[in-house]
């Protein structure tokens, strides 16, 4: 039997996954099963190093381990995370693999736990059966993960690596990012992917409430402390071994956020009325849709609490400058609105995929899951949705974009009357005023790429991929 009649066997019939590198960690043979289990391609995986595909099995990789000690593990359990920040969690058995006394690599068969894993403990939870001190914790309320975010594109890849490599830490993380953008979804998919993901997840919006509510709320009060103070946990000491979500951090008043610093420097507070100090073990995550300079700058956050919540930086971007996501976004929304409406579309008309690809979205994802769902609202079932469905500020924005005088150069031209002159669709007179927008911002800048981006208000890799799609299109 040749090589490769052997792999395909082992591809084709095997449903451990088998993992066979040499002795620098160099993998030889990689099943599909194996690469399902990690969520990898098999061809990025053949004849790369181990740690450089899975980082995260730094210091703990049984292969590397078996290989520098010789010894087999047998049945052991292990979690980890993929490249894209996937936890994995599987049940090994290692082998050394020897030749003339000495060790040339190493070979693994392993099986996938990870939905068993889930399961179990999500049985566990939602039944009370996972106690502390005889006492239960508190409900885990977050509930998505970052396979739950959904996206392509390089900005949008580059918030969920941080958000991976953030959550195998403990440190405070400054969530930035307009309304709508999903800050919130990357603070749970943090704690889900930390070691404090079956600890409670406790999430507070700092506007919601006037300053002594939002205190005792957060340290909670001691009976006696004042008129009709009764003995109360708050969020913090509820949070306990878990995480506090802290929304609109720049809504707290300013005293509350220097005893907010005190805990984050010390890890223990003192209840309203209280001369006990209690220590706790909280992760904290804030959150702000404001440039946090300009918040230290008009008073609103104080300069210490940012650089200490500012530990991990994450930003989180836009939809106008995520390339390519609102297809992906469309198709998920679309999908997910017709089975909880229990209606079925044939499409989406051309001019309306056109007009959300061009719109800026300053609601970003929030606002188009509204839009859609809207619209899946009142199209009929079976059919198309079209300019009509939209919501009126849409297109009364879409008529203004139809409207306006197109200035090129000394010539006006009024683009109602290009439309009906030209007889173009209206797809195709969206992409020729596109093109005539690119020219002329290339023209102006010099045909600098990155000039001409930020002047038409897109990335540089969203105008690398227009250039290209109208050069095929010519």
């Amino acid at each position: 039997m040749d090589k490769e009649t052997l792999i395909s066997l082992i591809n084709n019939n095997i449903k451990e996954g088998i993992h066979i590198v040499d002795s620098q960690g160099k993998t030889l043979l990689y099943n599909n099963t194996m690469a399902d289990f990690e969520g990898m391609e098999v061809n990025a995986v053949l004849n790369k190093r181990l740690l450089e595909v899975l980082p995260s099995l730094q210091g703990k990789s049984t292969l590397m381990q078996v290989i520098a000690t010789g010894e087999p593990i047998i049945m052991n359990y292990q979690t980890y995370f993929n490249k894209d920040g996937k936890q994995i969690s599987t049940l090994n058995s290692t082998w050394p693999i020897e030749k003339d006394g000495k060790i040339i690599g190493a070979v693994e068969i392993a099986k996938d736990v990870s939905i068993i894993e889930r399961t179990v403990n999500k049985f566990l939870f939602s039944n009370g059966y996972v106690e502390k001190d005889n006492k239960k914790d508190s409900d885990v309320s977050a509930k998505y993960t970052l396979d739950d975010i959904l996206g392509n594109s390089p900005e949008i890849l580059n918030a969920k690596q941080i958000a991976n490599m953030s959550s195998k830490t403990d440190s405070s993380v400054l969530i930035i990012g307009e309304s709508g953008t999903g800050k919130e979804l990357f603070a749970q998919s943090i704690h889900n992917s930390s070691k404090r993901r079956y600890k409670p997840f406790i999430a507070e919006n700092c506007a919601a409430f006037p300053e002594a509510l939002l205190e005792g709320l957060l340290f909670g009060t001691a009976k006696g402390g004042f008129t009709g103070a009764i003995d109360r946990a708050g969020l913090l000491e509820q949070a306990d071994g878990g995480t506090l979500l802290l929304d609109e951090i720049n809504s707290m008043p300013l005293g509350l956020q220097a005893k907010l610093l005190r805990v984050l420097q010390e890890s223990k507070f003192r209840p309203i009325g209280s001369t006990k100090e209690i220590e706790v073990d909280v992760r904290i995550i804030a959150i702000t849709n404001k440039d946090p300079f300009k918040l230290i700058t008009d008073g609103e956050l104080r300069e210490d609490l940012f650089y200490r919540l500012n530990v991990v930086n994450l930003y989180i971007p836009p939809l106008r400058n995520r390339d390519g996501d609102i297809e992906i976004l469309k198709n998920f929304f679309v999908k997910t609105l017709e089975k909880k409406l229990n209606k079925t579309i044939s499409g989406i008309d051309s001019s309306v995929i056109n007009f959300l690809n061009s719109y800026s979205w300053p609601g970003n994802v929030r606002e188009l899951q509204h839009v859609l769902e809207g619209a899946l609202n009142i199209v009929e079932d079976g059919g198309v949705i079209g300019l009509e469905h939209l919501p009126y500020y849409m297109k009364k924005h879409f008529h203004n974009q139809v409207t306006d005088v197109n200035v090129h150069g000394d010539k006006e031209v009024h683009t109602l009357n290009m439309l009906e002159n030209k007889k173009l669709g209206l797809s195709e007179y969206i992409y020729e005023i596109e093109q005539q927008l690119i020219n002329q911002a290339l023209k102006i800048n010099g045909f600098n790429i990155t000039k001409a981006a930020e002047s038409l208000g897109i990335t540089r890799q969203g105008l690398q991929y227009k250039l290209r799609k109208n050069s095929l299109q010519n």
